[in-house]
């Protein structure tokens, strides 16, 4: 992972709407976050969903609402083949980081390592997200860590799923 994917990550998480948050690593003496230099990040993700971190970065404000949309579309027109609900709202997708040339790095899991489509599904993600304009490279890695439970699940998917 280079490092501006380190250092410039925005995580993104189902449901959420972006909101600007000051940067905990940032200097005591940092300047002061206006709305034009203030970084896009969402607020607290439903339970078991990622955690979002407040991070800068040199994408515009508004180029980085974009794109995190049209990536949030991008995965969710990803179904797995064995729920009626896509794997954003399943809580399939961990963490998705958008670094400054607009490489798009996506960390997500399986509803069971033992998944059919464990081999297939990394690369629908990575051509889904490849198509959404202004992407540059996209990486998918699959983790098991934390494994997934239902409690991931958006409330658009329990519906789906009865289990609300």
């Amino acid at each position: 992972m280079s490092e501006a994917m380190e250092d410039r990550p925005t995580d993104i998480a189902p449901g959420e709407t972006p909101e600007p948050t000051a940067d905990a690593s940032a200097p005591e003496t940092a300047p002061a976050v206006t709305p034009e230099t203030a970084p896009t990040v969402t607020p607290e993700p439903e339970a078991g969903a990622t955690t979002p971190r407040a991070t800068g970065s040199a994408i515009p404000p508004e180029e980085l609402e974009r794109l995190t949309t049209d990536i949030v579309a991008a995965l969710k027109s990803i179904y797995d083949p064995e729920i009626p609900a896509d794997i954003y709202e399943l809580g399939l997708i961990y963490k998705v980081d958008i670094d400054d040339d607009r490489n798009v790095a996506v960390d997500m899991t399986l509803t069971a390592p033992g998944c059919p489509v464990a081999g297939e599904m990394p690369g629908w993600v990575e051509n889904a997200v490849s198509l959404v304009a202004g992407v540059g490279h996209v990486t998918v890695s699959m983790v098991f860590d934390p494994p997934w439970t239902p409690d991931r699940m958006s409330d658009e998917a329990r519906v789906a799923l009865d289990w609300y």
